[in-house]
């Protein structure tokens, strides 16, 4: 029988999935490859794999989805890897780089600055050195673990998951685990206790992983990063894709 090909980001915020992926045993019965979000839900666009966590935004790119776990890459207020760093204010922005590895993030960023900060810029999408910009009135979408230990370092760093709590009410969803087709049920059970066995082993998981000292992995995979899969974070997945429908 043809193995399910799975698709996971490979940030430091996947890192409990892929733990427990590998040491629930569950590894030897799938495909599994570790790419950036754009990456991720390119193969599952294009058919190449069966099942990704996928930036949300990409759900509307699928003429088929469905979501096959009960955790996700969701936040509750303040997320501390997904930001706009600035030079200036946000209402002064004339310009924002966006973040090539990001989907959703990007997009969120157009959904607040169009309906909850209510300002126009010029969006650029491959800029060179996006990140480096010295400015005064251009900003950049970052994501991920090349933000950590950086929101100090900019005169102006916004959360993003925290300024869509700020706007909506609501927590954000990221990545959701989505498959391109029908998935059958007993395989889904095996897969949400593998990624439950590492969100149950975090502890562990921290011997093995790099802890830099300007940023609080613990910290960050511990209560930054809110992996259930909740009522309100469907709620917001819905929300979210309207808004960017309707950029």
């Amino acid at each position: 029988m043809k193995k399910i090909e799975i698709s996971a980001v490979s940030y430091t915020n996947t890192k409990p999935f892929i733990y427990g992926i590998k040491h629930s045993g569950f590894i030897n019965k799938i495909g599994l490859s570790l790419d950036n979000p754009t990456d991720c839900a390119q193969k599952l666009i294009d058919g190449t794999v069966d099942i990704g966590l996928i930036p949300v935004a990409a759900i509307l790119n699928l003429p088929y989805w469905e979501i096959v776990s009960d955790y996700c890459i969701g936040a509750v207020g303040a997320v501390d890897s997904v930001f706009i760093f600035s030079n200036c204010p946000i209402h002064d922005v004339r310009t924002l780089q966006l973040d090539p590895q990001s989907r959703s993030s990007n997009n969120l960023a157009k959904v607040l600055l169009k309906n909850f900060w209510k300002i126009e810029c010029t969006m650029i999408s491959n800029a060179i050195d996006y990140a480096t910009s010295l400015e005064p009135y251009t900003a950049f979408v970052q994501i991920g673990d090349r933000t950590f230990g950086k929101k100090d370092k900019y005169p102006f760093a916004y959360d993003l998951a925290a300024e869509w709590q700020n706007f909506t009410g609501l927590p954000f969803l990221f990545a959701a685990w989505v498959a391109n087709k029908s998935i059958p049920n007993d395989f889904m059970e095996e897969f949400n206790a593998a990624l439950k066995f590492g969100l149950n082993h975090r502890k562990e998981l921290f011997k093995e992983l790099p802890h830099p000292t300007d940023f609080d992995v613990e910290d960050y995979l511990l209560h930054k990063i809110d992996y259930p899969l909740t009522d309100e974070k469907r709620k917001a997945l819905h929300l979210f894709l309207d808004y960017v429908r309707n950029l």
